[in-house]
């Protein structure tokens, strides 16, 4: 049993050794502080979606934009897509589950509002429909993703994508990144010494 605590750290920590080496995720993750940060700026929100894991994660790291991440600020303008059980259930019941958050997108979305869709497999189809409907309505479009970005790579302005394909790992880094990303918006927001 000490095998497979040892031998699932390593998988974690050989995930995350994979993502801190990639430069593109590096890049990637500053340019959507930045678009995100910039639609704020200018009155803009950012809507959060994902499935399961991912949509904990909507929520929290929701949660670190509208309350705090590490220092109080103002909040900051986010959505979680993944909250709302009547709007859930009523659109599994009367349309079905792939459009869970496309229907919402249309309903909040405006443009220049960011939708940020959450995955591993990068493959989810209600979070595909969802970014085809912000791209309709001129949002910003984010993925983070593993599994190479799956169907969602193409539809995104800004991928995120963890070099891995085994969920657990993916999802412990996108934690990691998420986490990353609100500091850097929160930096790009308030100014580069914000939390100095």
């Amino acid at each position: 049993m000490l095998d497979i605590v040892r031998r699932q750290l390593q998988q974690s920590i050989d995930t995350l050794t994979g993502v801190l080496n990639d430069d593109s995720i590096h890049k990637s993750l500053l340019e959507a502080a930045r678009v995100t940060s910039d639609a704020m700026r200018s009155g803009r929100k950012l809507l959060v979606c994902g499935n399961g894991g991912s949509a904990a994660d909507s929520q929290h790291i929701v949660a670190e934009f509208v309350v705090r991440l590490t220092v109080d600020r103002p909040a900051l303008r986010a959505v979680a897509l993944t909250t709302d059980s009547s709007i859930l259930t009523a659109i599994g019941n009367d349309y079905d589950y792939d459009h869970l958050f496309s229907r919402q997108v249309e309903a909040l979305g405006v443009a220049g509002d960011v939708l940020l869709a959450i995955s591993t497999s990068g493959n989810s189809r209600n979070c595909i429909k969802a970014l085809e409907v912000a791209r309709d309505l001129q949002l910003t479009t984010i993925a983070f993703t593993g599994n190479g970005g799956g169907k969602m790579a193409a539809l995104t302005d800004i991928n995120v994508i963890v070099p891995c394909a085994v969920t657990m790992n993916i999802q412990e880094s996108q934690l990691a990144l998420e986490h990353i990303f609100c500091m850097l918006v929160e930096r790009c927001y308030f100014g580069e010494d914000f939390d100095k």
